[in-house]
C-alpha cells in the first residue's frame, strides 16, 4: 500500500498545482528566483526572520524519504526526490502561491481551499492515507534506530519481531509502538492545536538537520580521508543557513518547541543510564576473572565431577574465565564434561558474512576439553531460532580441533598462551570438513523412531495429546560421527569422540542472573543511576537469555550480585 498510496498523492498534488498556476497566476512561475526571498527579507525585516520557524514547516515531511535508508539504497531515495518528491512539492506550493496572489483572504487554510470543489473529498481521503503512510516511515525509521542502538549496547532490549522471511530489516518492535502511541495520543490532546504541534516538528526537524551536518563533517574528515578544511568549509556553509532557520525555531519554544527537547533529554537518560550500567557490570567481570593459574592447578577434572554434556556458558568477556564459572562450582561442584565458553559479540557493521562469523580457541590444554566460541552479528543481522546454532557450534570446534592438530604454531604454544589464541572457522566450508561425518534427517512429529517400548509409548502419548499449537512440525535432527581416517592423530580422534559424546548427552545453556548494585562509598548520584534507574530499566527489559534465541528447556541461570 505504500507505494500506490505516495505515487497517488504526489501525482494529485502536483495536478492541482499545475492547475492553480494556470488557472490563477502563471506569473508565480518567477518564484523560484533566488531574488525575491532577497526582496522578502528587505521588505519584512526582523518579522520575516521569525516568519521562518513557520516556512520550515514546508520541507518537513520530506526527510521522512531519508528515514527508509535502511530499506532502500540510497540511488533509489536520491533518484526519486530530486525527479518526484522535489518538482511536485514545489509546483504545488507555487500552485498554493498563485492562489493567494488571488484569495489572500483564504491564508489560513489555503491548501484545501485551493482544490477545485469537484476533487475535494477524493483529494482529502488521499490525504489521509498519506498521512498514515508518512507516520509509518517515521515509525519504521524508530524501529531500525532502536535496534542498531541496542546491538551497540545503547538501549535496553526490547523485543524485535521480523516480519518479513526473505527481506532484511523489515522489523516491529512492540514496546516502542506502544511509546509512540501514547506520546502521540498526550501531544494531541495536550495541545489541541496544529500550530503547537508545527513548532516543536519544525524545531525538531531543524536540529536534526543541524546535528546531522555536524556527524556529516565528521565523516569526511574520519570516514573520506578529506582534508580538515574542506570539512569545515562544508560545516560553515550549512550551518549558517541552518543556522538561521534554528535561530527562528528557538523562539517558538514557549509555544511548543519545547516538547521535543524534553522528549531528546529523557531518551538520551535512558540509554546513557543503560550504557553506563552495563559498562560497569563489563568491567566488573573483566577485572574479576578466574586465575588461569589456579584452574590449571585443579587439573584436567577441576576437582569436581565432570558428568556426560556439553555447558555452554554465556559472558561478555573474550577472554578469561568469568567469574559466573568458579560461583557456579563453589555452589554446585560439578560440571559438564566439555566446556564452551560463548561470547556474543554485536560489531558495528551492517552484516557479518558466515565465513566469519565464528572464533573457536582453547582456554586450557587438551585434556580439560574447554573451548572459547565468539559469535560476531552485524547491527542488521538477524539472529534466527532455528536450531542450527548447537550444530554449527559442534562442527566449528571440530573443524577447529583438526586444524590445531595440523598448525605446528598452535601445537608448539605454551599452555599459558592457550587463551585468546583464536581462529575463524567458517559456517559454510564446515560441511567439507575430513573430520566428522554429518547426517540429517526431518521427524513430522520431532520424536526419534527407534523401536523400543519407550519410543512407543511417547508416540502413543504425542497421538493421544497432540500439540495444538505446532501441528505437523518437522523437527531437523543431526548426528556426528568421526570420519575412517587413517591418518589422524589418536589424541584428535579421542577429543572428537568425547565432543560427539558429550553433544549426544545435552546441551545445557548457562548463564548469570545478575544484580548490579553501587557500592556503599558511592556517590548519591551514582546509586541513584546504578540503584534506580538501571535496576528499573534491566527488570523491565527484555532478559538476555531471550534476546539470545537460548530454549528455556535448556537454561541454567546462576545468581549474581555485581558491586560496581
Amino acid at each position: 500500500m505504500f507505494a500506490p498510496i505516495v505515487i497517488i498523492w504526489l501525482v494529485s498534488i502536483f495536478s492541482i498545482g499545475l492547475y492553480n498556476i494556470i488557472f490563477w497566476n502563471p506569473k508565480i512561475v518567477r518564484a523560484i528566483s533566488p531574488y525575491y526571498i532577497i526582496k522578502f527579507f528587505r521588505e519584512t525585516g526582523k518579522d520575516g526572520w521569525f516568519s521562518l520557524g513557520g516556512i520550515l514547516l514546508s520541507v518537513t515531511g520530506t526527510e521522512a524519504m531519508f528515514a527508509d535508508l535502511g530499506h532502500f539504497t540510497a540511488l533509489s531515495i536520491r533518484l526519486a526526490f530530486a525527479f518526484v518528491v522535489y518538482p511536485c512539492l514545489v509546483v504545488q506550493y507555487m500552485g498554493q502561491a498563485a492562489f493567494l496572489s488571488r484569495n489572500p483572504q483564504k491564508v489560513l487554510n489555503s491548501f484545501y481551499d485551493s482544490i477545485p470543489g469537484p476533487v475535494f473529498w477524493p483529494i482529502f481521503v488521499i490525504a489521509t492515507l498519506a498521512t498514515i503512510v508518512g507516520s509509518q516511515a517515521i515509525i519504521t525509521a524508530t524501529f531500525s534506530l532502536i535496534k542498531q542502538c541496542h546491538a551497540l549496547g545503547c538501549f535496553p532490549r526490547v523485543k524485535v519481531v521480523h516480519t518479513s522471511k526473505h527481506i532484511r530489516g523489515q522489523i516491529y518492535i512492540p514496546e516502542i509502538n506502544w511509546i509512540l502511541m501514547i506520546l502521540t495520543l498526550a501531544i494531541t490532546i495536550g495541545f489541541r492545536s496544529t500550530t503547537l504541534i508545527g513548532n516543536a516538528y519544525g524545531l525538531a526537524c531543524i536540529t536534526v538537520m543541524f546535528i546531522t551536518t555536524f556527524l556529516m563533517a565528521l565523516v569526511v574528515t574520519f570516514v573520506w580521508q578529506k582534508s580538515v578544511l574542506l570539512a569545515a568549509m562544508f560545516l560553515v556553509f550549512f550551518w549558517f543557513s541552518e543556522g538561521v532557520y534554528l535561530s527562528s525555531a528557538l523562539m517558538k519554544v514557549p509555544q511548543g518547541g519545547w516538547v521535543p527537547l524534553v522528549l531528546s533529554v529523557i531518551f538520551m537518560l535512558v540509554m546513557y543510564i543503560w550504557h553506563y550500567g552495563t559498562r560497569k557490570k563489563y568491567n566488573f567481570d573483566l577485572h574479576n576473572k578466574v586465575s588461569l593459574k589456579w584452574l590449571l592447578g585443579l587439573g584436567p577434572s577441576l576437582g569436581i565431577v565432570r558428568v556426560p554434556g556439553i555447558g555452554l556458558i554465556y559472558s561478555e568477556l573474550a577472554t578469561g574465565v568469568p567469574a559466573i564459572f568458579s560461583h557456579f562450582v563453589t555452589n554446585l561442584p560439578a560440571f559438564h564434561k566439555v566446556l564452551v565458553f560463548v561470547c556474543v559479540k554485536s560489531v558495528p557493521v551492517p552484516y557479518v558474512s558466515p565465513e566469519e562469523r565464528f572464533l573457536i580457541g582453547r582456554v586450557c590444554p587438551r585434556p580439560y576439553r574447554m573451548y572459547r566460541c565468539i559469535v560476531r552479528y552485524g547491527y542488521k543481522d538477524i539472529q534466527r531460532d532455528d536450531g542450527d546454532f548447537e550444530d554449527q557450534l559442534i562442527q566449528s570446534i571440530a573443524e577447529f580441533i583438526q586444524m590445531e592438530a595440523g598448525d605446528a604454531q598452535f601445537c608448539s604454544s605454551e599452555s599459558s598462551s592457550y587463551d585468546g589464541r583464536l581462529a575463524v572457522i567458517s559456517s559454510r566450508t564446515i560441511q567439507s570438513s575430513s573430520s566428522l561425518i554429518v547426517t540429517e534427517r526431518e521427524d513430522s512429529d520431532g520424536i526419534e523412531s527407534i523401536q523400543s517400548s519407550k519410543s512407543l509409548m511417547l508416540q502413543s502419548l504425542r497421538s493421544a495429546y497432540p500439540d495444538d499449537e505446532n501441528p505437523g512440525v518437522r523437527r531437523r535432527h543431526v548426528r556426528f560421527e568421526v570420519a575412517a581416517s587413517p591418518g589422524m592423530d589418536t589424541g584428535v580422534r579421542e577429543e572428537l569422540m568425547d565432543l560427539i559424546e558429550a553433544k549426544e548427552a545435552g546441551v545445557a545453556y548457562i548463564m548469570g542472573h545478575s544484580y548490579v548494585k553501587a557500592r556503599r562509598s558511592s556517590s548519591y548520584l551514582k546509586k541513584l543511576v546504578i540503584d534506580m534507574g538501571y535496576s528499573f530499566l534491566r527488570k523491565n527489559c527484555r532478559g538476555p537469555s531471550v534476546a539470545l534465541n537460548i530454549p528455556h528447556i535448556n537454561l541454567i541461570e546462576v545468581g549474581m550480585i555485581y558491586y560496581v
